[in-house]
């Protein structure tokens, strides 16, 4: 695994994990909710909710992880610091960009938000970077959202009760098991965690619902709980963010881009011109083909599971192993 000279030192806080956190639905500077981009997707969720007849918060919610599931392009972006609106005028971002942009939609709805610290061992996304794993770090840190809904409504959007209680991103979708729903997360193919609390069942604790080898169980990957934060701001101000500044810069450029789920190997979208033509390889350009990015990413894209060995430089000839 990478070196821990690329990743920030971590004090752990043990006092951390026992001290209740209150959220809130201030703005951030990660969080920009006064942004035109944000107020325009919230205005977006609030007609597409009313049409919907998704009365509740939950339900509120479910609807505005829907559309930025098909709005907001997967890739494997490592600034977690990025600004919500900036992901939004980009049209791609990794999980924890798209949580931000989730976060953010909650607190213009009035919905009190928190993150809880996660320290996910590096191993957890060996299947996506199989021949890659000495570049994968050691531990990735994740701000994973929590909402305070009033009544927890159910997940058919129905109150669920009196009372307000803070329900983990992973908990939106209640009712949701891995059997029914075809098999639990895997970190593989073209699902992200995103995604996937839509779809099946996803647990850092191991419940007794699904504790132990059954697919929901994630625990196994949790390196330390690093407590809860009333921001992901505070969380990433006190323990950093994955790499380290340098790492972040050098990096960025390349999986910033990088497809992390549309199934084609990680390709779409990195270009010379990925801002203006997404997908498109731009053949005729000599300047393309000298671009150091596109030499960078046609190298990693071949280290990628079930991709054809395809050169992004040179989209008409096969590279040869």
């Amino acid at each position: 695994m990478t070196s821990r000279l690329l990743m920030p030192v971590r004090a752990r806080d043990a006092e951390a994990l026992a001290r209740e956190v209150p959220g809130s639905t201030r703005p951030t500077p990660v969080l920009d909710l006064e942004h035109p981009l944000v107020t325009e997707l919230v205005a977006r969720v609030l007609r597409e909710s009313a049409a919907r007849g998704a009365v509740t918060d939950r339900a509120r919610l479910q609807v505005a992880h829907g559309i930025l599931v098909t709005a907001v392009r997967p890739v494997y972006s490592v600034e977690d610091r990025r600004r919500v609106s900036r992901t939004l005028r980009l049209g791609r971002g990794s999980c924890s960009q798209r949580m931000a942009v989730l976060e953010a939609v909650a607190r213009s709805l009035g919905v009190e938000t928190r993150v809880r610290g996660l320290l996910v061992d590096g191993s957890f996304w060996y299947p996506r970077f199989p021949k890659l794993r000495a570049f994968v770090p050691e531990e990735v840190l994740l701000a994973w959202p929590e909402f305070r809904l009033d009544g927890a409504g159910g997940a058919d959007g129905t109150d669920g009760g009196t009372g307000d209680a803070w329900v983990p991103i992973a908990e939106l979708f209640t009712g949701l098991g891995p059997s029914a729903h075809g098999g639990g997360f895997t970190n593989s193919g073209a699902e992200t965690l995103f995604e996937a609390v839509a779809r099946t069942a996803v647990d850092w604790d191991a419940p007794v619902a699904c504790a132990g080898s059954a697919p929901c169980d994630l625990s196994a990957h949790l390196r330390a709980d690093l407590g809860r934060f009333s921001s992901r701001d505070e969380l990433f101000d006190l323990h950093g963010q994955t790499l380290c500044r340098t790492a972040r810069t050098l990096a960025e450029p390349v999986l910033g881009r990088w497809n992390a789920g549309a199934g084609d190997g990680g390709t779409r979208g990195v270009s010379c011109r990925s801002g203006r033509a997404r997908g498109a390889w731009h053949r005729a350009s000599p300047r393309c083909r000298r671009s150091t990015t596109l030499r960078v990413a046609s190298l990693l894209r071949l280290a990628m599971p079930g991709t054809r060995r395809r050169s992004l430089i040179r989209p008409d000839r096969q590279d040869t192993p």
